[in-house]
């Protein structure tokens, strides 16, 4: 069954004590007013606003090594993951409701469910899988 899915969100992973001072400096720096400062109530999510049209700047509170990342965005979380791994990603972990997976450059990604109605014009519908 065709699936869709389409580039969502710039993650930047903030590996530090208090993430709201780094909020005001990417919103200053982008030009990107804070859309929620505190998206779960625990000091670890926040987001800056964007336009519909463009993918959406969240800012995370890691563990590890500041870095930002991408997440993809499906209807089908599960398919788009096969998907992937046609491709030659491997996946690493399912967190909560999304696959953290790894490009075969070394890079790191989700594939998260939809965030944003409708897709738009910017989606890709995929039939099946690839063949490696």
């Amino acid at each position: 069954m065709p699936h869709r899915s389409r580039l969502s969100t710039f993650v930047l992973d903030c590996e530090v004590d208090d993430l709201a001072p780094h909020v005001e400096f990417w919103s200053r720096a982008l030009g990107k007013p804070v859309a929620v400062a505190d998206q779960d109530g625990d000091g670890r999510y926040a987001e800056l606003r964007t336009a519909s049209d463009e993918p959406i700047l969240l800012l995370q509170k890691v563990d590890h090594a500041s870095r930002i990342h991408l997440d993809i965005e499906s209807d089908d979380v599960d398919a788009e993951a096969a998907r992937l791994e046609g491709l030659g990603a491997k996946k690493i972990a399912f967190v909560k409701r999304w696959w953290v997976m790894e490009a075969p450059s070394g890079h790191r990604f989700c594939v998260i469910r939809q965030q944003r109605t409708p897709f738009g014009p910017h989606a890709n519908v995929w039939d099946d899988p690839p063949v490696r």
